[in-house]
């Protein structure tokens, strides 16, 4: 039986649910004295009766049956209407079942009460926000949270919705204020968090043209946090929009050092600027250094696409050699390889590149997976979509995947927005 608890358990939306009726129960123990005095009005047998009902409730939220859990509970309170933490396990049933009408009217039936605890209140207006947020209700839901944070301006718990939906909301300057309010109530590093927001209000800002306060976003994000890679990536676009094409490649070299994991995403912007660019000598060092450092199969290709662009046929053949060697179903490898065997009239070698190519059609394309919460991704997001964590998406293997023939690399819409 306790092994079967434990599993049951270890599934996170079984723990919420069950934290949130612990989270009832304490409320119900806080409140002891005053709902004493109130079930003395009761017979003795709907006291049993509701009590008998609250406990099968939860004997069935452990079975993970919530249908018979939200009837128990609804006889409980039909039995003892003053049963507040039944009420509270009633609502966060009836969310977690996506019935948000009903869950926000029972945190108001509870806020309304009269002479009711403050801390019982103020639970329930955080639930409420909650409830609001889950509903899209935006606008309501900040409202309410800031009702909370009014009255408790150290609830971590609040911040972080509070965050959440100006994230949300893309309002990312309050999204920057909340989170320095967690970081001095909070232990721990906040600085990659800051850094993001402080990226995607620069983002915004070289969006609407006001280049000049976008590059002091980038550059504060990285004096906030050196291993930022979006806001090297972003001013070296920055750099390069301006045609200072020697900074935009310096700024797009320090992924290199911050994260070799994430160099291919500064491929793209280099061939950008070797196309713009008189003296190839930064990109080529730049693209020798990343070979050294972290030669893998992208490299290989960002180096071939260079040295054939450079009018080095044999020596952009034999990178994208050196590319399928280390990853043999590198896709995109074996269609520029064959694309140059064709253009430069070796058909039959371009035949047997194609031929071979065939084989590997099926293989999964590059992935970012979740180090967090394990989910995986097509696109990298510097923020996960599912647990909302930032910098917890990484390449899925340390080799690379390739995508399926025709469609556009799964990171190309990354190299471009970052």
């Amino acid at each position: 039986m306790w092994e079967t608890l434990w599993l049951w358990f270890q599934e996170p939306a079984h723990r919420k649910l069950a934290v949130a009726v612990g989270a009832a129960f304490a409320l119900g123990l806080g409140v002891g004295v005053w709902r004493g005095a109130l079930k003395r009005r009761l017979s003795p047998r709907d006291r049993k009766g509701g009590d008998r009902a609250f406990l099968k409730g939860v004997q069935y939220i452990l079975s993970n049956d919530h249908d018979h859990a939200i009837e128990e509970f609804t006889k409980s309170v039909q039995l003892d209407s003053e049963t507040i933490e039944t009420y509270v396990a009633l609502g966060n049933l009836y969310r977690s079942k996506g019935d948000i009408g009903r869950a926000i009217r029972i945190r108001q039936s509870i806020i309304l009460r009269p002479n009711i605890d403050p801390g019982i209140r103020l639970r329930a207006l955080f639930d409420l926000g909650v409830d609001y947020r889950k509903g899209g209700f935006v606008n309501r839901a900040l409202k309410t949270f800031q009702e909370v944070i009014e009255q408790d301006p150290a609830s971590v718990e609040t911040l972080e919705e509070m965050e959440r939906l100006h994230e949300e909301m893309k309002d990312w300057q309050n999204a920057y204020n909340t989170r320095r309010k967690i970081a001095r109530l909070t232990r721990g590093d906040h600085r990659h968090i800051l850094a993001h927001h402080l990226v995607e209000t620069g983002k915004e800002l070289h969006g609407r043209g006001e280049v000049a306060k976008a590059k002091s976003f980038f550059l504060k994000a990285i004096s906030t946090h050196a291993g930022c890679i979006d806001a090297y990536l972003h001013l070296g676009d920055l750099y390069f929009g301006r045609q200072e094409f020697k900074k935009a490649v310096s700024t797009w070299k320090k992924v290199v050092e911050v994260d070799p994991r994430f160099t291919f995403l500064a491929y793209r912007r280099l061939e950008k600027a070797y196309a713009e660019m008189d003296n190839l000598r930064p990109v080529e060092a730049f693209l020798e250094e990343c070979a050294k450092r972290n030669p893998d199969a992208f490299t290989r290709l960002a180096f071939a696409r260079f040295l054939y662009n450079k009018g080095d046929m044999d020596g952009a053949v034999a990178e994208l050699d050196r590319a399928l060697e280390l990853e043999p179903s590198f896709l995109e490898a074996r269609k520029f390889k064959g694309e140059i065997l064709l253009r430069h009239g070796l058909k039959a070698e371009a035949l047997e590149a194609y031929g071979d190519l065939l084989a590997h059609l099926d293989v999964p394309y590059l992935t970012f997976q979740c180090t967090r919460c394990g989910i995986e991704f097509k696109e990298l997001q510097w923020q996960c979509p599912q647990c909302k964590m930032w910098d917890s998406m990484v390449p899925a293997e340390a080799t690379v995947k390739t995508r399926p023939s025709g469609q556009e690399r799964t990171s190309s819409r990354s190299e471009e927005e970052g």
